[in-house]
């Protein structure tokens, strides 16, 4: 059977129309799934017209009875608590609420098993917060629908080498007096336990350090030594297979022989992975009972209606999705043992 992913189109002020746009009319990407597109109908023909592609799609009232089928697309014309016409290449509540509502249809249709993924095109977190999301980010009103058992965060994937984080969207004056044990544990597990629903089957993870050279034996901070070295002290003995402490600034030169890094901050990895491939970079929001992911990089509203959206990174979301549907990603991380799933 082919995997059944959902799809949403992001901030209509942004490319997300125009992605969504390029990747459906793709017809090996409708060889390899089915999908249900969650949007205003208008939108969805806005992103065609930007984009130059087109697709034929059926319409449907109710997308807990529609028919997945024959490379078809579904649309479900849905705006939700929005109003058109939205604003363009700005940020906007009106905005931000499409956003969240859209999404939210697809995490209730997917949790439901009417579709097995979320591919959702970028969000703009100013859009969001005008919106009143009530979150700092999507993934924290993701465990808000979704009340996860264990550990969850976003992870960052860049062709074979993901990442995950001990914080993420803090500010960095807090980053020392958060990271703890059970957080560094937490990121590994998460990491781990996602590699292995990607069908990765003996994950590799290097942990890296905070400090400069991982603090130089407690020279420029003791972080390394007090809390970080014993946390993954504590993983190798639950039987993760943990390499490391690695500086910041050397740990990415080990990319090569490794499946996923476990940094202590959001630029740590983002820095270094967007250098790699910015084009190219996945989101997924990890922890949770389903498979949900999108582009890494932004909505980048100054380009709007050029149509000059590069696809890289939505192909690449999609493609995991795909795969993490496939092999039945429905399972909470909780059931997960370090062996296998």
């Amino acid at each position: 059977m082919k995997p059944r992913i959902a799809v949403v189109l992001g901030d209509p002020a942004g490319i997300g129309p125009e992605l969504v746009a390029r990747l459906i009319s793709d017809p090996a990407n409708r060889e390899q799934a089915d999908f249900l597109i969650i949007a205003d109908r208008d939108e969805v023909e806005e992103g065609m017209r930007i984009a130059g592609r087109r697709f034929e799609y059926q319409l449907t009232n109710d997308p807990r009875n529609a028919t997945l089928r024959r490379e078809v697309p579904v649309l479900w014309d849905f705006i939700g608590g929005a109003s058109k016409p939205f604003e363009r290449a700005v940020p906007s509540a009106n905005g931000g609420r499409y956003s969240i509502d859209t999404l939210r249809e697809a995490i209730a249709l997917t949790v439901e098993g009417v579709t097995d993924a979320v591919c959702f095109a970028p969000l703009n977190k100013n859009s969001m917060h005008q919106a009143e999301l009530g979150h700092a980010d999507e993934t924290h009103w993701f465990a808000e629908l979704l009340q996860p058992n264990g550990p969850f965060g976003e992870l960052n994937v860049l062709d074979g080498l993901w990442t995950s984080r001990v914080t993420s969207h803090v500010p960095l004056k807090d980053v020392s007096s958060l990271i703890t044990q059970e957080k560094i544990l937490g990121a590994v597990r998460l990491v781990h336990s996602s590699l292995l629903k990607a069908g990765i089957a003996e994950p590799r993870i290097a942990v890296c350090g905070l400090n400069p050279h991982n603090g130089d034996n407690g020279s420029f901070g003791r972080e390394e030594i007090d809390v970080i070295a014993p946390a993954v002290e504590r993983a190798r003995n639950e039987g993760y297979p943990i390499v490391g402490l690695y500086p910041a600034d050397t740990i990415f030169l080990r990319a090569k022989d490794v499946d996923a890094i476990v940094t202590m901050y959001h630029d740590q990895g983002q820095i270094a992975m967007k250098l790699m491939g910015f084009s190219r970079g996945v989101t997924l929001h990890g922890g949770f009972p389903i498979p949900i992911g999108t582009p890494a990089h932004g909505t980048a509203m100054d380009i709007y209606g050029r149509g000059k959206a590069n696809l890289g990174a939505t192909q690449a979301a999609f493609d995991i999705l795909c795969r993490m549907a496939r092999s039945g990603a429905r399972v909470h991380p909780s059931l997960d043992r370090v062996a296998h799933p």
